[in-house]
């Protein structure tokens, strides 16, 4: 191993640059449906969620003591983490035999794929289930290079975060384990260090474990109804499609880099696993981002090879400028770098002139004027002023409850309603759930009732029934959504939720 050089400051600019990149464009849309979610989430920060870990709502808890709730607080924290990204992107090239140019070329390897501008654009958990895998792979790869056991410790801390984080993780913990088994260096498996560095990461998820228990398992079936819902709709060959538009113009830093770790037989467990993940999620029929996690760890070993390649001053600031240029005019891909007129307008340039509509198919296989990312990221404005609008008619507001049919609705009335004054709304979708039942300490006798319909129930529990809007925008995925202000009860309202949320409530 070479003597280790001092990290370049064009790194730490282009660090910069990521951040300003991910923050300049935060207001052109609004809150993305997960985000009004995990912010919700901490509001009740708990060791576990229904359909995630704790780490998400923690963050949000702290994120909301420190910031508030507002679009800005919530873009902040996935916005500094993509600079974080560039110099970890660097460091890993470092490690894996690089010198100054190939760590450079690894900061712009780092920005420029559309995977990585969309998700250190959203606070969701996907970005920093990348951090994660890509923090693993970097301790994996200094062990390699050192055998100093506190690197395993290091790994094993960073999974138990990652799990924490998000439970894909296990699928890398899997795939080095098994990738070692086949290699000349499962030895380090039969070590004292080995078994301590998996004794720390139990340690670590303990807490979540023992709320899974204690709360009936959500997590399966959360991927039950993932499965159904969402994972049959999966196209192997858009999935195989989705990992080369992922990385874009990064790809060749993606092959290169592939090539060049199964050559190093040094490296050779590590590259076998970043493969066995996309083999495993392919066979199942994953979603194509769920290969995330290897992206970074690629592209940063692909610049060892284009390093001793390109010689001359030209051709080495020739690659990362191709890079940037090829990627410009895809941005909106990866960034709502136009308001919602004008993405329509791209995204419709792009089927008409091109024939593509790569990003506007939605997660039950339809094709819509936007991606699914960005439609989630409409008419939750509008939904509130509704809302709003049918609170302020309500005479008692002690006896009023404000109930929603799913997790973007309720969240949307939970973050952006705070501005109004809005109390929190009762959802049995997701982990709004597990609150529902404080909200029922009162006699209810005004219903603001929020669906894309009005449904059987509620004409059956309510005499007075009045629409008071409903959402307009044509591109929002929630169009249509509806908010009804019901009054005159027929039956005991608050009796009839406890029945719903005890048939609802998995533990």
């Amino acid at each position: 191993m070479h003597t280790p050089v001092r990290l370049p400051w064009l790194v730490w600019l282009l660090a910069l640059i990521s951040v300003a990149l991910h923050l300049v464009f935060f207001n052109n849309l609004g809150y993305h449906r997960d985000e009004l979610l995990y912010f919700s989430l901490g509001k009740h920060p708990a060791w576990g969620y229904a359909s995630v870990p704790p780490l998400v709502g923690l963050l949000s808890w702290l994120i909301q003591s420190l910031l508030g709730d507002s679009l800005f607080a919530v873009k902040l924290v996935p916005a500094l983490m993509s600079g974080v990204m560039v110099v970890l992107g660097a460091f890993l090239a470092q490690q894996l035999g690089g010198r100054k140019y190939a760590m450079k070329l690894a900061a712009v390897g780092m920005i420029v794929p559309p995977l990585m501008l969309r998700a250190y654009f959203l606070y969701q958990p996907v970005f920093l289930d990348i951090f994660f895998w890509t923090l693993c792979y970097y301790w994996f790869i200094r062990y390699l290079n050192t055998d100093a056991p506190r690197y395993l410790y290091f790994l094993s801390a960073t999974a138990g975060l990652g799990f924490l984080n998000k439970y894909l993780i296990l699928l890398l913990i899997f795939c080095l384990i098994t990738s070692l088994l086949l290699s000349r260096r499962r030895i380090i498996l039969q070590s004292k260090h080995f078994v301590g560095a998996l004794l720390l990461g139990f340690v670590v998820v303990l807490p979540n474990l023992i709320w899974q228990f204690a709360h009936g398992l959500p997590v399966t079936q959360h991927m039950n109804a993932l499965e159904t819902t969402q994972l049959t709709h999966v196209d192997r060959v858009a999935f195989l499609v989705e990992q080369v538009l992922m990385p874009f113009a990064a790809m060749p830093l993606v092959i290169t880099g592939v090539v060049y770790m199964l050559r190093m037989r040094r490296f050779k467990a590590v590259a076998m696993s970043a493969l066995l993940v996309v083999a495993v999620l392919f066979s199942v029929q994953g979603k194509s981002y769920y290969t995330a996690g290897v992206f970074p760890l690629l592209i940063s070993c692909g610049t060892i090879f284009w390093e001793r390649v390109l010689k001359t001053p030209l051709t080495r600031i020739g690659l990362p400028v191709l890079m940037i240029l090829v990627t410009l005019p895809l941005l909106p891909l990866g960034l709502p770098v136009f308001g919602t007129k004008g993405l329509v307008a791209y995204f419709n340039g792009l089927e008409e002139n091109f024939g593509i509509d790569f990003g506007r198919r939605f997660e039950d296989g339809t094709v819509h004027p936007l991606p699914q990312d960005y439609a989630d990221m409409i008419g939750w404005e509008e939904l509130t002023t509704i809302v709003d609008k049918a609170y302020q008619q309500t005479q008692d507001k002690s006896q009023t409850l404000i109930y929603c049919e799913n997790y973007g609705q309720a969240g949307a009335v939970t973050i952006i309603g705070s501005r109004y004054n809005l109390p929190e709304p009762m959802c049995f979708n997701e982990s709004f759930l597990y609150w529902a039942p404080r909200l029922l300490d009162k006699d209810i006798q005004e219903f603001i009732y929020v669906n894309d319909e009005l449904g059987e129930d509620i004409p059956a529990l309510f005499a007075d029934i009045k629409e008071v809007g409903r959402i307009t925008n044509p591109y929002a995925r929630e169009r249509g959504t509806q908010v009804y202000l019901c009054r005159q009860p027929k039956v005991n309202i608050s009796q009839f939720l406890r029945k719903r949320i005890a048939e609802e409530t998995p533990f």
